[in-house]
This record gives C-alpha cells, structure tokens and sequence, in this order.
C-alpha cells in the first residue's frame, strides 16, 4: 500500500545505484520487474544477500538476442518506467535506447544512471563513486588536516548523488506526466548529483565562511565543538554542539564550564581547545559519555558500528532496522501516514520469478516455451 502503488518499472540488472534506486522505488509500493542476464542463472533460489536486491522479482532475459530485446520491449508497453545503468550508447546498441522505448510507450519515464553523464569530454570513460565525487569537488574536503581526502564509503556518488537523485527524478517525471501524458527522459549523473549535495558548502565559500584547507572548517572537524573523540575503552562519541545554547550544556557536562575559555568561534584556537576535549573525553569509557550525554541538548550520539546500529533503543523503538527472511536492514524511509511504504521480499536469485513474472506480465504461455527454446530467456 505504499505511495507508487500500482506503477510499474522494468529494471535492467546493474550495480551499486541502480539496484538502490529500483529498490528506494519498490519499497514505496512500485512493482519493480528485475531483467538479469540469462548467463547469471544459475536456478538458485534466494534469498541472496545482496539487500538492494529486495523487493522485486527477476526474470533471465538474453538481451543478446533479437527475441529477448523484443520480449523486454514488449514488457516496456505494460510498464510506467524503466531504469538503466549502462554506459553511454549500450542500450541503443541493444536497441533498448529511449527513442525505440519512447516510440513504443510514449508514457514511459525512462531513468538512466552513469558515472559522467550521457554526455560531457568524459561521458564514455570507466569510473566509480571515488572518481565522480572527486571531479564534482565533493571528495577533497572530506578528511583530517594532517592526511588525504577519505573517500566516505560510496555513500555520496552512488547512493546519495545517484540512486537517491534517480529516483526522485523519476518520481517527479511520474508526477508530471499526469498532467501531460507524456513521459521523458531522465538523466542522472553521479558527478552532478554529488555536486548539487555541496550546495551549502558553496554558499559558505561565497560568504567567505569555508576555508578550502581541509579540517579547518566547522563541520569537517576543524572545530572542537563538532568532532568526534575517542573514549577511554578505544570506542568513540560524537559532538555537534554549534549553537551557544548547546555549547553551554556540552562545556557543562564535560566539567570545563567553569574553565576560562577562547570565544567559541575563536578558530585560531580551535587546535588547543579540540586537546582539551579529547583529553576530557579520553578519561570515561563511552557508556559512561551516554550516561552524562545521551537525551540531552548538547547534541551527542555514541559513534555505533552498524551492528550496535541495530541494537539501539531508538532505533529499535522507531524500528529503523528489520529483519526480512533472517536478514537484517534498514526499513524503508520515508515514512507516511496514509500509504506506508514496506519491504516487499527479500532479495532474488537471477532469474528466479522468469516464469511466473512473465505470466503475470501478459506473456503467454506459448511464448514462454518458444522464447526458452530460442535461447532468449533463461
């Protein structure tokens, strides 16, 4: 019953963001129809342990061969969208490119994911989330003074400038259409979608507030009031107190509010006041910090690796994690309050619903059996 119900979205089997923006869209209630590569199947059963793959079946599709391009396309007449992730022209060479399928279902909102854009001096070159945050300026700011950029997992290129800006995209094309009737093409790049993520990081550097020296700036750990610091048990604890109200009640809790101290923004002193802190911090294990900190105004939070994520009590009250089939992750998010979104299978094998999606597509079953002895689906 969540709120994309009832739309239905053909995606053809990639890596990393466009698994996560078909299953971002199945999660609020899309029917998302997976077309593996026939060579994949294996006739394993899930579930598999790649969670982006939840929520929707896969069929073995050969997109080598002339029936099964036309089987997808046929598939494309019944659907709302389709979401690709290939470089630059494969889906054209395939004859799957957005003319042929915009032809066919002039509704169609059509999604497509690269690293580079589908055009550009550098639309056509191999890259990964490290490379695309990179050149879009989002990767050199993120780390310590005294070391290299950090690459922040794949969270900023993939997820966060890819799959989550395809899928709003798409989500607004969906939208739009039901005014024109038409559908259209979105272009999704991780490059632009990690550089619009910088936005506010600009405007301070406009201000004349951002100093492009990495760790001298309040919110890349420049400051002593929003860092992390390590415990006296090895574990570590995060500050963010930046209002002065805030800042009171951490100075408090941490026994310096009667301290004679440097203005709070006095940023020439932030490297002896960070000492201070940590030299403060390191005395108490991090559940002795929750005791004092947790629930409060000084803007605190344990640092948790993803296993203790799990287990927090607010995260269990809110049930940010569940368990599908034995495998915990996180629930579906957004939330809302009259079409909640959920979970609606754990991940697939390739190919494991071939059969029995297709059925319920409209293929009959005549042509399943000639498609399989073609060779055209697994």
């Amino acid at each position: 019953m969540g709120p994309l119900e009832g739309i239905r979205i053909i995606e053809i089997a990639g890596i990393g963001p466009g698994p996560f923006c078909a299953m971002m869209l199945a999660d609020m209630g899309a029917e998302v129809l997976r077309v593996d590569r026939a060579e994949r199947v294996t006739g394993a059963k899930g579930p598999t342990m790649d969670l982006t793959n939840r929520g929707r079946r896969s069929i073995g599709v050969n997109l080598k061969s002339k029936d099964g391009v036309a089987l997808v396309l046929d598939l494309l007449d019944r659907a709302d969208g389709l979401i690709e992730g290939f470089r630059p022209g494969v889906m054209e060479r395939l004859g799957l490119g957005p003319d042929v399928c915009l032809a066919r279902n002039p509704k169609l909102v059509y999604g497509r994911m690269t690293g580079w854009g589908q055009e550009g001096p550098m639309a056509h070159a191999a890259g990964h989330d490290i490379n695309y945050i990179a050149l879009a300026g989002a990767l050199e700011p993120i780390g310590r003074a005294d070391s290299g950029p950090v690459p922040p997992l794949n969270l900023v290129g993939d997820f966060g400038g890819g799959a989550m800006m395809l899928a709003f995209g798409m989500a607004c094309a969906l939208v739009e259409r039901q005014r024109s009737g038409k559908g259209q093409v979105v272009d999704a790049a991780m490059t632009d979608g990690a550089a619009i993520l910088t936005t506010m990081f600009h405007g301070m550097r406009h201000m004349g507030f951002w100093d492009e020296r990495r760790g001298h700036n309040m919110l890349d750990g420049g400051a002593h009031f929003y860092d992390t610091y390590a415990c006296k048990d090895g574990k570590y604890i995060s500050l963010g107190s930046i209002e002065p109200q805030f800042y009171k009640e951490m100075l408090e809790r941490l026994g310096l509010a009667g301290e004679k101290l440097p203005h709070q923004m006095d940023k020439a002193q932030w490297p002896e006041l960070k000492k201070k802190v940590a030299a403060v911090v390191a005395t108490k294990t991090r559940a002795e910090w929750c005791a004092i900190m947790e629930g409060t105004d000084v803007c605190f939070a344990p640092v948790l690796s993803m296993t203790e994520a799990l287990d927090h009590p607010h995260n269990k009250a809110r049930s940010t994690f569940v368990d599908v089939a034995g495998l915990s992750q996180p629930a579906p998010t957004p939330r809302f309050s009259r079409t909640p979104p959920a979970i609606q299978g754990p991940p697939a094998a390739a190919g494991e619903h071939t059969d029995a999606a297709l059925r319920d597509w409209g293929i009959a079953e005549t042509r399943l059996a000639e498609l399989r002895a073609g060779g055209a689906i697994a």
